[in-house]
């Protein structure tokens, strides 16, 4: 993370670093010289490169201090940079910090010399071709100069960025490795979820709809015999079928609400209030529409956890409060319950997983005694 500094504090920071790799090809020089002998030595070169290493770390830590007072970097407190990376980077830092101190010394003999041929120019000493002549040809290599100046000071900023904090490919396989994660937490969640609707329609819907056929024929076989049997059978038959509609649109809500389609997520959520065994109050902040997979997730986080706090808290009382705060949707889920709530849990894992597929975060606090607070931030971009 990078603060803005003013262009004089840079400039005095790119002064100041010509002066740190000075100070650091002195170290070099001396140290090398010191330990060379018990650097060529293979038993005595890991205590040598030990003892080099830990006068480098000293001059990258000034490093590290001169790019966060003038240049403003933020680098990670707790990154750990080892001793061949410090080593590599102070060598680097050292020769681009001399070519810098090449350059910053041309740049002030050339104002030295425009000061000069100003002087000249005042007593009217060289001819008009002359002083164009000179005046192109220091503009060039002043532009060059700089130009130089820039990239230099840039390299410097790499250069610090790679040894005090997470390098680009770092960062690249860092990211590869969550998307790999997620990828995987996410085709087990869905495995889950397949296994979980097989149960829900085989012991449940199945076994229903198998005794409603059962009552069926009985009730065909009965009819002749004992018309009034038979009709209590089929109207034992009828509220069965009412019992297996209600089963199986809840199974389909569990796949997938249609309401999130339909009416939104605020009416989706409305539904899941319906259909809670305890009292739920429901708070939606959020103006304009959400992103189809954003209102998907925080509306299974929803669901899932009102789930897990009715059949497992205990509790007496949840509060659902949906906002978005710019980029962000918030969902939190409140409840009075006993707590004790475990995220590797199969129900909160599926969750992390389906918010860490869009990039967000999912908080559990649930302390033994309660109360439980999820909380999930997802990214609405």
């Amino acid at each position: 993370m990078i603060r803005r500094a003013s262009w004089p504090r840079r400039w005095l920071g790119v002064l100041l670093g010509c002066g740190t790799a000075l100070i650091s090809l002195a170290y070099f020089l001396v140290t090398g010289i010191a330990l060379g002998p018990f650097l060529l030595w293979p038993r005595t070169r890991p205590d040598a490169l030990g003892i080099l290493a830990g006068g480098a770390h000293r001059l990258a830590a000034l490093e590290r201090m001169r790019r966060s007072v003038f240049f403003g970097d933020l680098f990670p407190d707790a990154y750990e940079t080892g001793d061949g990376k410090t080593l590599r980077f102070l060598l680097a830092r050292c020769c681009a910090g001399l070519l810098c101190t090449v350059v910053v010394g041309l740049l002030g003999f050339g104002t030295v010399l425009a000061a000069l041929l100003l002087g000249a120019a005042v007593r009217g000493t060289p001819a008009w071709t002359e002083l164009l002549t000179q005046v192109l040809l220091g503009g060039v290599l002043l532009f060059l100069d700089v130009q130089g100046l820039a990239s230099l000071a840039a390299l410097d900023a790499r250069l610090a960025r790679a040894c005090f904090g997470p390098s680009e490919r770092e960062l690249l396989q860092r990211r590869i490795d969550e998307l790999a994660t997620s990828r995987a937490a996410v085709v087990r969640a869905v495995d889950a979820e397949r296994r979980r609707i097989e149960r829900d329609l085989h012991d449940g819907v199945q076994q229903r709809l198998v005794a409603l056929a059962m009552l069926l024929g009985r009730a065909r076989r009965g009819r002749e015999r004992d018309p009034r049997q038979a009709d209590a059978l089929l109207d034992q038959a009828h509220r069965q079928s009412q019992e297996v509609l209600t089963e199986l649109r809840e199974v389909a809500w569990r796949v997938y609400p249609s309401a999130l389609d339909s009416v939104g997520l605020e009416e989706a959520l409305g539904g899941v209030a319906e259909r809670c065994a305890i009292p739920l109050r429901t708070e939606f902040a959020v103006a304009g529409p959400l992103p189809q997979p954003v209102s998907t997730a925080a509306y299974f986080v929803v669901s899932e956890a009102v789930t897990n706090a009715a059949k497992h808290s205990g509790a007496t009382a949840v509060t659902v409060r949906v906002a978005r705060l710019g980029p962000v949707l918030t969902v939190r889920i409140h409840d009075d319950g006993k707590g004790g709530a475990d995220p590797a849990g199969t129900g909160l894992t599926g969750l992390l997983s389906r918010v860490a597929a869009l990039d967000g975060l999912l908080h559990v606090d649930s302390p033994l005694g309660g109360p439980t607070t999820v909380t999930a931030e997802l990214p609405c971009v």
